[in-house]
């Protein structure tokens, strides 16, 4: 990836957001972490006679083309029609298709922290964990209540759940298979025993969990990183959601008594698919294979980090850690799918 030229980016930032409010500057660009597609980064919008504003700019990677996951005019698109539905994310502010393209939305409060797998200084309580997990799925029911046409996104094509197994399929195929044994096999049932489609396909984030939300203690401020989003089936989402109540892979060797009794906050399955029912009550035939193909998905992300991870002039430790529990994401995908349905 070639390198960001932040000069630039702050003149097209400076022009795009003039475009709206003449005489607006924009400034003190600095990097943020977030997001693995495009870059992301915080600045500053000085609007004559308003408070100085932080804002976030989300920028495709120079040198690469802006499609698929990198395509954040897209993002953008998905942002500014659930904000006008009144979904909670960030509101868009102003783009800029030029080279590379990019966007910029309001800089939302509130801390991103998955309780099973993070670790942080200072965790969110159980009580505060419990609280978010629940708003967690009820925001997934109200979101995959939204109506496509509403939303202005009834002509994006529907992702087969086949394409979506075979997304992951084709990650793991440039994959050495030492990094992931098994998977193979886990790939051939889940082939084998594909759902049957949904006859309502919702909007898909396609990373929905908790890590992916801002909320200010228990109060949920903002869903982020639509980096991947789609129309497809409901239960994609959900089934992501769910097995991050209890995560098979590891990025930390140990986790500590405040992170750990940060993750035992974490609701079950069968109390997060109650508030998910209690506001879309439907019928979810299939879950397993959900979530099987959950923990297939995980494996595929993480084996290709890993890959990535062992070129990489200084490896990150966390991802050997990681690599570890790899064979255990396949045999709990297999294990899942050989069971019978737990989701009545």
């Amino acid at each position: 990836m070639a390198e960001l030229d932040e000069t630039d980016l702050l003149a097209r930032a400076d022009a795009a957001a003039q475009r709206h409010w003449p005489c607006a500057r924009v400034g003190g660009l600095r990097r943020l972490h977030g997001g693995v597609s495009s870059l992301t980064l915080a600045a500053d919008l000085d609007l004559p006679g308003a408070p100085l504003q932080q804002i976030v700019l989300k920028v495709a990677p120079p040198g690469l083309a802006p499609v698929r996951n990198r395509d954040v005019l897209r993002q953008a698109r998905i942002l500014r029609s659930l904000s006008a539905a009144g979904a909670v994310v960030p509101p868009v502010l102003f783009e800029d298709a030029g080279t590379p393209p990019f966007f910029a939305m309001h800089h939302v409060r509130g801390d991103a922290f998955e309780p099973c797998l993070d670790v942080a200084n200072d965790p969110p309580c159980r009580a505060v964990v419990d609280a978010r997990a629940r708003t967690a799925a009820r925001m997934l029911a109200d979101l995959q209540s939204l109506e496509l046409a509403a939303l202005g996104v009834a002509d994006e094509p529907v992702v087969p759940i086949a394409a979506e197994l075979d997304r992951w399929a084709r990650l793991l195929s440039t994959v050495d298979p030492e990094i992931c044994p098994g998977h193979a096999q886990l790939h051939e049932k889940l082939v084998a025993e594909i759902p049957d489609r949904c006859a309502h396909p919702t909007l898909v984030h396609g990373d929905y969990r908790l890590a992916n939300m801002l909320f200010d203690g228990p109060e949920l401020t903002a869903v982020i990183d639509w980096e991947i989003w789609s129309i497809g089936d409901p239960r994609i989402d959900l089934a992501w959601l769910l097995m991050h109540t209890d995560p098979v892979h590891a990025f930390a060797e140990s986790r500590g008594p405040a992170n750990s009794a940060a993750g035992a906050g974490m609701p079950g399955v069968h109390q997060l698919l109650a508030e998910y029912r209690a506001i879309r009550a439907v019928e979810l035939p299939a879950m397993d294979w959900f979530l099987a193909h959950s923990y297939y998905k995980t494996a595929s992300t993480i084996a290709a980090l890993v890959k990535r991870n062992r070129k990489a002039a200084h490896p990150d430790p966390s991802l050997e850690v990681a690599a570890r529990t790899l064979p255990d994401l396949i045999e709990r995908g297999r294990a899942v799918l050989a069971r019978a349905d737990q989701w009545k």
